[in-house]
């Protein structure tokens, strides 16, 4: 018999500590909680990614664990009251604050934690990175918050094997968004968690450390497993065709930086360049799109 799938926002928990979260289920075994669309501030309180869970059976995978100690700790309560099982695994999908500073929670119960292959670098390399939660967020919901490492690191792929169900976590690329940013892949919920490598809601961060050229590569790699349901970091949108707008930006921003850079134009003028109005709606285009121009404009000078 066919599985029924559930498309519907179930009832919202209150009874955690700081959070009131409202989770999606996505299939019979997977639940999403949809993080604010807005940087890290005192409004949402630091909750400003995506955050799922998986059932394999015996126990649950948790996919990012957002950016503090307190808050993971009521994510816990929440899923466990839900589920009556325990989370015994969490993959960080990279190693920015807001997904990977809740870790420290989940450390402490023995949960095995699962980043990329240079993680642990870009975690030293960028430990200015994590001053943001702490300064931005009030004490008591920062209180325990710490950078923890995680226990084993994939180069291509680790496999997570349960009762119910196993589940792939993959390193798609080289570097997309970050150079430790992964997906997972559950064929049997034909679902896939983007982290980082998708943006739905809100504008497309290319960062200095970002690979565009990977980046691309990496979502024709996800357009190729041809999933029902592909969840990014940010946003509600989880349809098959999520992933679209971010690999046309991207498309789009790589063409006409080029174009800028071959002809010499002066970054100064770049912005003369530059015609990506078709995303305009997005919320933080006008603080992005010419950054993320001069961040790629920069790479192909160093190259």
């Amino acid at each position: 018999m066919k599985k029924t799938v559930f498309l519907i926002s179930l009832p919202i928990f209150v009874f955690a500590n700081f959070f009131t979260f409202k989770p999606i289920a996505i299939t019979e075994d997977i639940s999403c909680f949809i993080g604010d669309y807005n940087p890290v501030q005192k409004s949402n309180q630091g909750f400003v990614s995506n955050v799922c869970y998986i059932d394999i059976g015996e126990s649950l995978v948790l996919l990012d664990s957002g950016a503090t100690y307190n808050f993971a700790k009521d994510l816990n309560t929440v899923i466990e009251k839900r589920t009556g099982k325990k989370i015994t695994h969490l993959v960080v999908t990279n190693y920015h604050d807001d997904r990977l500073l809740g870790a420290s929670f989940f450390k402490e119960r023995g949960v095995q934690i699962i980043g990329g292959k240079n993680m642990p670098e870009m975690i030293e390399e960028h430990a200015d990175k994590y001053v943001r939660v702490l300064k931005k967020l009030p004490n008591d919901l920062i209180k325990g918050t710490k950078v923890v490492q995680p226990d084993v690191v994939v180069a291509d792929e680790y496999v997570i094997k349960g009762s119910k169900k196993s589940i792939k976590v993959i390193k798609p690329s080289e570097a997309t968004q970050s150079s430790t940013d992964l997906i997972v892949y559950s064929k049997s919920d034909s679902f896939i968690f983007t982290g980082n490598t998708i943006f739905n809601g809100r504008f497309v961060n290319y960062a200095e450390d970002s690979n565009i050229d990977e980046w691309i590569k990496a979502l024709q790699k996800i357009e190729k497993l041809n999933t029902k349901y592909v969840m990014g970091g940010h946003g509600d949108d989880f349809s098959k065709t999520s992933y679209k707008s971010t690999l046309e930006y991207l498309v789009m921003l790589r063409e006409q930086v080029k174009v800028a850079y071959e002809k010499d134009i002066d970054p100064a003028d770049l912005s003369k360049n530059i015609h990506t109005d078709k995303f305009k709606s997005i919320p933080h285009y006008d603080e992005l799109y010419m950054r993320n121009a001069r961040n790629y404009y920069n790479q192909l000078e160093w190259q």
